[in-house]
């Protein structure tokens, strides 16, 4: 038998004694050994859960009991969680974890630590929620130079983008409907901002890059400028508007990271994601596109991923799962010297100057938008467009970069 604990019984957390007991026999199977779950570390007391006996409110009761070989944290955030980590590590117990946070945060040394404890460090839940990425990085694509990765990462970001699209809504609204719905906190910043986004595709890169990409070094856009209007000329140009996770392999030593809204063409693989759906779409250079789709988020999608973690640890006890990401930095190129069409909204007064700063250019115009037209720009360098579109400050509307 072994022994589990779970740190943390919220959503997630809750959802892997969930998972584990639900389907214990497959997992049994799975594992090569049975499974249980022998501790739940919460602050709380939860009288007449059918796990209250397990609950336990001192760390110290798992981190020193020797059956505990594999522990699940849950908990999130940087603080706790990160020191309950360390210790279990270095007392030898595996973590699987779904925390973006810590993994972005601390991911090289909480690898380092593992290898040196004989035991493993997970987070396979950390990125795509119930959508398998991390492993196929890890495993199925081990023979492949990932060039790119472009992701739609963050369920609540999409979900808001696609009523946006549906519903003529603007953003606003549509914030409150997904907060009403649970698909957005209280707090939406993290997510709206941009900033979970971030966090994942820092993990991804890392892993592409094979060193530690900083998600603080990582340009970061969110979509609270994003308009109604907007969806409507991205429409007409036959195109929509994704919040965009992008990682690019610039040469064996740099790469371009960056979080940012995006027009997409209606070809675009990643165009048919939308609601609370994620998807991870990868450029090799020999298996060339391939894309993992699935729920991003979710108590049980994401509980999923944690057990999957915690059967693979099951199945190595006593021994090290390779994770090739080095402390070493990685070299990211400021995205001003990277080039891409711009989706460009002014006021009719602006056309003249428009065509002045970027030539011929094709006003597109929809007669119900009163004193408005868009345009897209010829491939300009990121600093030469901000310098042209600065000269616009008197009709601009907004601009969104063109992902081809």
């Amino acid at each position: 038998m072994i022994h589990v604990a779970v740190l943390g019984y919220g959503t997630v957390g809750s959802g892997v004694v969930e998972v584990i007991e639900t389907n214990k026999d497959m997992v049994n199977k799975k594992s090569g050994d049975e499974l249980n779950v022998k501790y739940i570390l919460d602050l709380r007391d939860f009288p007449g859960d059918p796990y209250e006996a397990k609950v336990v409110h001192d760390f110290n009761v798992i981190v020193n009991d020797p059956e505990v070989k594999i522990i699940c944290e849950t908990m999130g955030g940087v603080g706790a969680a990160y020191a309950f980590t360390k210790q279990a590590l270095e007392a030898g117990k595996s973590v699987c974890t779904s925390n973006k946070e810590l993994v972005a945060a601390h991911g090289p040394e909480l690898l380092k630590l593992a290898k040196a404890n004989n035991c493993n460090y997970l987070f396979e839940a950390s990125v795509g929620g119930g959508i398998p990425i991390i492993r196929p990085l890890n495993y199925s694509l081990t023979a492949e130079r990932i060039e790119a990765i472009t992701g739609i990462l963050n369920g609540t970001t999409n979900y808001i983008l696609s009523k946006m699209e549906n519903e003529g809504a603007d953003f606003d609204s549509v914030l409150k409907k997904a907060q009403d719905k649970g698909y957005a906190e209280r707090n939406p910043e993290a997510d709206v901002e941009g900033h979970d986004a971030c966090r994942k595709i820092a993990i991804l890169s890392s892993l592409m890059l094979g060193k530690n990409v900083d998600s603080e070094k990582i340009y970061t856009e969110g979509i609270t400028k994003i308009t109604a209007n907007d969806f409507t000329f991205a429409k007409k140009l036959g195109m929509s508007i994704k919040l965009l996770a992008m990682s690019k392999e610039v040469d064996e030593n740099k790469a371009m990271a960056m979080v940012s809204p995006c027009l997409i063409s209606a070809d675009h693989p990643l165009k048919m994601v939308n609601g609370v759906f994620n998807a991870v779409f990868v450029r090799g250079n020999m298996l060339g596109d391939s894309m993992y789709y699935g729920k991003g988020a979710g108590k049980l999608p994401t509980a999923s991923a944690v057990v999957s973690d915690v059967i693979d640890c099951a199945r190595h006890l006593g021994k090290v799962i390779m994770c090739f990401w080095d402390a070493e930095e990685a070299q990211l190129v400021s995205i001003d010297e990277t080039s891409r069409k711009f989706f460009v909204r002014l006021k009719n007064a602006g056309e003249d100057k428009a065509k002045e700063l970027f030539g011929d250019i094709k006003p597109v115009r929809v007669e119900w938008i009163e004193d408005e037209f868009a345009f897209i720009t010829p491939k300009l360098k990121e600093k030469d467009f901000a310098e042209k579109y600065a000269c616009l400050s008197d009709y601009a509307l907004g601009r969104i970069r063109v992902e081809e």
